[in-house]
């Protein structure tokens, strides 16, 4: 055999060997998130180890030189084909998920359970029945794709709130109605209206399309690039919307992630649903918190920016859905519990408890166990995103990398930059370093009011402006690159006399006296129901006149009452109260740990 027909087979081997490192090495360099003297040393140590391959299959004499030679390049190319597909798939979803730029406001119509209508086209010449202001770019986006579907124009009848709206149609003014599907979420959490979902039918949902602008986008828009900022205040959203990540629905997570990536400290500080706070939207008026996700996660940002005084740059939403595959993923977590409770099948003692996916999303939901209710959700779904992200900074991660990110494409959305992600992977790669996570929980005041999204009385909760202050006040520490620890969240007596100085409640003067319709002015706004009270609060959210009950002719329903007990919320005491929520609506109020805010504990109404 002549020495050309020796080398043919390991120039074959070679020129293969070669094309697979150097498609490898592209994708490498393109996903950015190898440190360069780690590319640089892994591209050396490559470079030998393929050119060892090489010069071994240099001629097929030497059997056994040949063989060593072309095993070496199968495991290489191996290696090295494997690794490639999975940047590529990792960065392929980090860049999916990172440019949705698109909400969809699901608008539906609806009629009454015995009408004989059993599609849109069904009821052309019905009188609709609308919002007259609430979501009404949504509504009237609505009303134009039904126009185009008759072909005619659509009576429309309009009511000034959501409960209005309802008995509209099951009092027969009109024959259909067109609303938010997230809105029938909200009425159904009124007494008067729990089995409304049983008077009603669903005819059609209409999505309504809106473009998202990120935060990123919006700054860049000013020509001031946040891509070298280190520092970052990132948006955690959760929803159980069952109809798609990108579909608006309450909120019912709302975490502000404070992040040093020079120091490696992360602060996260939860809100809970209920907060009564005013939104972008709604003219100073307040609202639920969870409810500012109905009008797009633009509004729940500028919500949080509000409150906290504060710039947030990015946001990451998840849907509970899909929570339980990135914990699956990961391998499972391990979380500190401080309450122990029993929920359902899963049993979670004090202490650490290692969870899979399902035990998580049981105990990040749970709410009903616990004397504080809500406030010990949002604790509990604190430690498990600390979980999650010690879990992430592990170098186990590395391992999992892959179906990490297949299982976070459908139930999560960002718009982080893609740059930024790899900067902190390199980051990572390089340091290996620990971080330190650190909780922190806002608390308030149980009430009963009517939110701006809503016709009727509902349980709020008051902020306490001692919390938040705090919170503000440990985001700054972290900007400026101090060391937190746990006790650095508590609140001390040198704290509320600091406090009692700075500006309170931004929405802080109001009045009420009529019929549920609200009107605004600066944040000096006024409610219409048949209570009349006022509010000039300061920071302790002292000054308040508690409501009287509401008359039946008012229109508007009376406030679920405290369990275990018929008496109305009693008075705050200096904002610093905690309310509890029943579990099943009669459980007697227990007394608030003596380590929170102090004062005495609310039930929640079960409304």
């Amino acid at each position: 055999m002549s020495k050309w027909k020796e080398r043919i087979p390991g120039m074959v081997i070679s020129v293969l060997l070669v094309a697979v490192f150097a498609v490898f090495m592209v994708i490498l360099l393109q996903s950015k998130m190898v440190p360069t003297k780690l590319l640089i040393l892994g591209g050396i140590a490559l470079v030998l180890l393929v050119a060892s391959a090489v010069l071994l299959v240099r001629s097929i004499r030497n059997k056994g030189q040949f063989i060593c030679g072309a095993s070496l390049s199968l495991v290489l190319a191996l290696v090295l084909g494997l690794a490639s597909n999975y940047i590529s798939v990792a960065t392929g979803t980090l860049t999916e998920i990172g440019t949705v730029r698109t909400e969809y406001t699901p608008v539906a119509v609806y009629v009454r359970t015995d009408d004989p209508a059993s599609a849109l086209e069904d009821t052309k010449g019905y009188t609709f029945g609308i919002l007259e202001s609430l979501d009404r770019e949504s509504t009237d986006s609505a009303v134009s794709q039904i126009t185009e579907r008759f072909g005619s124009a659509v009576t429309t009848k309009t009511y000034a709130g959501i409960t209005q709206l309802i008995d509209g149609l099951l009092n027969k003014e009109c024959d259909a109605i067109i609303l938010n599907t997230a809105y029938l979420d909200v009425v159904t959490e009124l007494d008067k209206y729990a089995d409304v979902e049983s008077k009603i039918r669903e005819l059609e949902v209409l999505h309504v399309e809106t473009a998202v602008q990120s935060e990123a986008e919006k700054t860049q828009s000013t020509g001031n690039s946040d891509a070298e900022n280190r520092i970052y205040t990132l948006y955690i959203s959760g929803s159980d919307t069952r109809q798609g990540l990108n579909t608006v629905g309450r909120s019912d997570v709302n975490i502000l992630a404070t992040i040093n990536t020079e120091t490696r400290q992360i602060l996260l500080v939860t809100t809970p649903r209920d907060y009564y706070v005013p939104l972008p939207v709604s003219g100073g008026i307040p609202d639920k918190l969870t409810h500012a996700g109905i009008y797009g996660v633009n509004v729940s940002i500028g919500t949080l920016e509000m409150l906290y005084d504060t710039d947030i740059d990015y946001y990451f939403r998840l849907n509970f859905s899909g929570f339980t595959g990135i914990v699956d993923a990961l391998g499972g977590i391990t979380v500190d519990n401080d309450v122990a409770f029993t929920k359902g099948n899963y049993t979670y003692p004090v202490g650490k408890v290692q969870m899979d996916g399902k035990m998580a999303l049981t105990f990040a939901r749970e709410r009903y166990s616990f004397v504080d209710g809500d406030i010990q959700r949002g604790k509990n779904q604190l430690k498990v995103i600390s979980a999650i992200i010690d879990k992430a900074l592990s170098p186990d991660i590395l391992v999992r990398y892959n179906s990490i990110m297949d299982s976070i494409k459908d139930c999560f959305e960002m718009d982080v930059p893609y740059d930024d992600i790899a900067a902190l992977v390199r980051r990572q790669l390089s340091d290996n370093g620990s971080w330190n996570v650190v909780q922190c929980s806002v608390t308030g005041t149980g009430d009963s009011q009517i939110p701006y999204s809503m016709s009727d009385y509902a349980y709020v909760m008051r902020p306490d402006y001692n919390t938040v202050n705090k919170a503000k006040e440990l985001m700054q520490a972290v900007k400026d690159g101090k060391t937190l620890s746990k006790t650095d969240t508590n609140i001390t007596d040198a704290d509320r006399t600091r406090y009692a100085s700075m500006p309170g409640d931004p929405a802080a003067s109001y009045t009420s006296s009529g019929s549920g319709t609200q009107s605004s002015s600066s944040n000096n706004y006024s409610y219409s129901d048949s209570n009349d009270y006022s509010y000039s609060g300061g920071s302790d959210n002292s000054g308040y006149e508690e409501p009287s009950v509401p008359s039946e002719s008012s229109g508007g329903e009376t406030p679920s009452e405290p369990a275990g007990g018929d008496e109305t919320p009693s008075e705050p005491s200096g904002g610093e109260e905690i309310p509890s929520e029943p579990s099943g609506g009669d459980e007697t109020p227990a007394e608030p740990d003596p380590g929170t805010n102090g004062g005495e504990t609310i039930a929640e109404p079960a409304a």
